[in-house]
């Protein structure tokens, strides 16, 4: 596989400090807890398989910064009409320059075996303090080496392994503090 194109870039990496939210696999329905848990946060992002646009729109009433990534579902046959326009305007990859590094936003559905993903995606973003991916529905903070590879798990009701979950990113130049959720069933 080769490395994939960032096709997406945002800068925060002047600001001192910014909370981030991180949801993915919500499948056209964002828990209520963890629209709860993301509600402070100053930038959202969305690792893939959002299945309409009502779910952007929902986190866009929290924070104007809303970053989404396509996911495998996230095709013109899996999307209500009315929503094909918004679901033009979103990238496979985005990469978020932040205080302190950088996040590569990716579905992660393009890496497989499983047992060789966080291998392959960190030799192909190695810029990348963390990358942080969907699809696999299973929340995971994988911090052993740099890149970090984080997985919010399913934000949904689709395939949640033991609840919805996500990831809570607090960033400052000095210190990255990840804290996870998962809403018990």
């Amino acid at each position: 596989m080769h490395a994939k194109q960032i096709t997406f870039q945002k800068d925060f990496s002047k600001l001192q400090s910014l909370k981030v939210g991180v949801v993915s696999d919500t499948h056209s329905y964002i828990d209520t807890a963890i629209h709860e848990q993301v509600s402070d946060c100053d930038v959202i992002l969305h690792a893939g398989d959002i299945g309409c646009a009502d779910v952007i729109n929902q986190l866009k009433d929290i924070s104007k910064h809303v970053i989404s990534v396509r996911g495998n579902n996230d095709v013109p046959e899996k999307w209500p009409s009315e929503d094909h326009v918004e679901l033009e305007d979103i990238h496979e990859i985005a990469e978020i320059n932040l205080p302190g590094g950088s996040i590569v936003l990716l579905h992660g559905d393009k890496y497989n075996p499983v047992s060789t993903r966080h291998a392959e995606m960190r030799q192909h973003y190695p810029q990348a303090k963390a990358i942080i991916y969907g699809h696999s529905h299973k929340l995971v903070c994988d911090q052993s080496q740099l890149p970090w590879v984080l997985n919010p798990g399913a934000s949904g009701k689709a395939r949640t392994k033991g609840g919805a979950s996500c990831l809570i990113i607090e960033i400052s130049q000095q210190k990255w503090k990840i804290s996870t959720f998962r809403k018990t069933v």
